[in-house]
């Protein structure tokens, strides 16, 4: 089949992923020929990112691997169909597709599967873009009587204040050997850390990036 296929002039072909079981079209994504060798070979999908201009894994860093049913190719020969069975949420948003919102920018993912389901049900990273979205939604419609809405409405020096207060408390927790309070004030700290993040108009994938090329 690989060599059936026509990869565009990047040597790249477009990909959409599909759920096996429910027939949800869970996200799209490019493959080289390295990545199509390599899903194929070990059952697993792999992925060529322009941005990084390099292979990666879904779910190496998240745990939401995707583990491989059938590949499809299209008629010209130039798009691949994947079904596969999704660990956790496919989207990196936490969400478990890609495409949650209609054209009026609207999440309609409850339309398709039960809210309890838009998010991963599992402990894990996904927690922190679920958090970083609502810090975002925060900032966007600044609702009253929320302490996130009154960070940002207090400004940098504020947000910047309490990052160093609950750094101190961290400090204090772990120097007292204390593992609920540390994982207590760990647990405040992320939580400003990220707010200061959506204040400078940092996205998680940028530190996500940047630790994955000191990995």
């Amino acid at each position: 089949m690989i060599n059936t296929i026509r990869f565009d002039e990047q040597g790249l072909v477009p990909a959409i992923i599909q759920d096996f079981q429910r027939g949800q079209v869970l996200m799209m994504a490019y493959m080289n020929r390295e990545a199509l060798e390599k899903t194929l070979s070990t059952g697993k999908t792999w992925f060529y990112s322009r941005s990084r201009q390099s292979l990666w894994n879904k779910g190496e860093t998240s745990g939401s691997y995707q583990t491989v049913k059938e590949i499809f190719y299209d008629c010209d020969e130039d798009t691949l169909l994947i079904t596969v069975e999704q660990a956790g949420a496919a989207c990196h948003t936490g969400h478990y597709s890609c495409f949650y919102r209609n054209a009026d920018g609207e999440e309609t993912a409850s339309r398709i599967f039960d809210m309890a389901e838009i998010y991963s049900s599992h402990t894990g990273p996904a927690i922190l873009y679920e958090l970083y979205d609502i810090i975002v939604d925060r900032k966007d419609k600044m609702p009253e009587g929320h302490y996130t809405t009154y960070l940002f409405d207090k400004g940098l020096d504020k947000i910047l204040k309490k990052v160093g207060e609950e750094n101190a408390e961290v400090i204090i927790a772990a120097k007292n050997r204390n593992k609920s309070e540390v994982i207590y004030e760990s647990s405040d700290l992320v939580y400003h850390l990220l707010v200061l993040l959506v204040e400078q108009g940092v996205k998680l994938e940028d530190i996500f990036t940047e630790l994955k090329s000191r990995r």
